[in-house]
This record gives C-alpha cells, structure tokens and sequence, in this order.
C-alpha cells in the first residue's frame, strides 16, 4: 500500500482470513516494523485469539465484512488520495473507465461513521452488498475485499487508478460513462478468464 501510494504512514490497515481467524494489522506499528511474530490473529466478531499487540482500530469493519461475504478471503482498508477525494465529496464513481470491472458497476459510497465503530462496518457492508468488491467510505477513504489479499489488494489498487481517471476526466469535460451491462461482462470476463485463470 505504501509503495503504491495507497496510504501513508501507519494509515489504513489489511487482513486475510484462514477459516474462522483473522489475522490483522496490528494498531499503530509502522508496516516495515510488522513481522509474522507481531500480527494479532481474531475471530469472526473481533475477539483477539492470538497475539500480544492490539489489533488494527478497524476490527469491528473487517469483522463485520467477512460475516457479510463468505466469499471474501482479504480485505485492504486505504486512505487513497483520489477515492479518498470522492468519499469526501460524497460521490460514487461511475463506469468512466472499463477497470472498474474490478469493482462492479460503480464505486458505491457508504455514509459516515466514525472510524473503528461496527455501525462503520456495517455501512460498509450494506453498500458494497453481494456484487461489489470495494466501497468509498465517506469522509474517510476505501475498503476493497478479495479472495485473498493479494486479491484485496489489486481492487483497492483499481479504485485508486479509476478514481484518479475519473477526477482527471471531469476536470476536463464530461466523461462518457459505460452502461451496466458491459460492466458486467467485463467483470465476468475478468473473474472467469482473464489471465492464467
């Protein structure tokens, strides 16, 4: 997330599942600072099961997302500059780029709450819904889901790239926006062939 850009500092946060565990960032350690030996590992409602440093703030909206989706495996919470301008506008971002495939039809926004509290997570939950893999997060930034976090992370990686796109398009004209439906055979295209699948 760093590297890319995607955050800045100890910002944001990651997890990956294995089951009913949860292994999470821990709150507050500088990335290059976090080994195997210092991730708190929870279960599904956030109790922490194994570890000795606190787990990452957003425990509640993790844990909350992977009782929503059993199909998620990794989740990347970000501060992105671009999506993170949206979330602050309050606006979605629509299909003005075809990457958004990534993500569904658009980037929906979940309305506020504040940071680390379960009613969070569950505006996050409610406005990614079954089809969407990422959320704007008003006032705040993006949480992007996965079947791993690898996979987690490539989505928060396409919210980003689509949302810097989109600002630049507006900043010029009037962006044409791809229907729903070619979307849609995007998305499927991209999670049933595209590359080594």
């Amino acid at each position: 997330m760093l590297a890319q850009g995607l955050t800045r500092g100890t910002g944001g946060n990651v997890s990956v599942r294995s089951g009913d565990g949860v292994a999470i960032s821990p709150s507050g350690v500088p990335y290059e600072d976090v080994t195997p030996e210092t991730v708190p590992v929870v279960d599904l409602d956030g109790n922490r099961l194994r570890g000795d440093l606190k787990p990452s703030s957003e425990t509640p909206m993790h844990a909350i997302l992977y009782r929503s989706r059993d199909d998620v495996g990794g989740i990347v919470h970000t501060h992105s500059p671009y999506a993170s301008t949206f979330a602050s506008l309050n606006e979605p971002i629509p299909a003005s780029h075809y990457l958004i495939a990534y993500v569904g039809t658009e980037i929906p926004v979940a309305g506020y709450e504040p940071p680390g509290t379960e009613a969070l997570g569950g505006l996050a939950a409610e406005a990614m819904g079954e089809d969407c893999d990422a959320v704007l997060l008003k006032n705040h930034g993006v949480v992007a889901v996965g079947s791993t976090g690898a996979d987690a992370l490539e989505v928060a990686q396409m919210v980003e790239y689509c949302a810097r796109i989109h600002y630049q398009a507006i900043s010029v004209g009037e962006p044409e926006i791809l229907p729903d439906d070619s979307v849609r055979d995007l998305r499927k295209m991209f999670t049933e062939s595209y590359g080594q699948r």
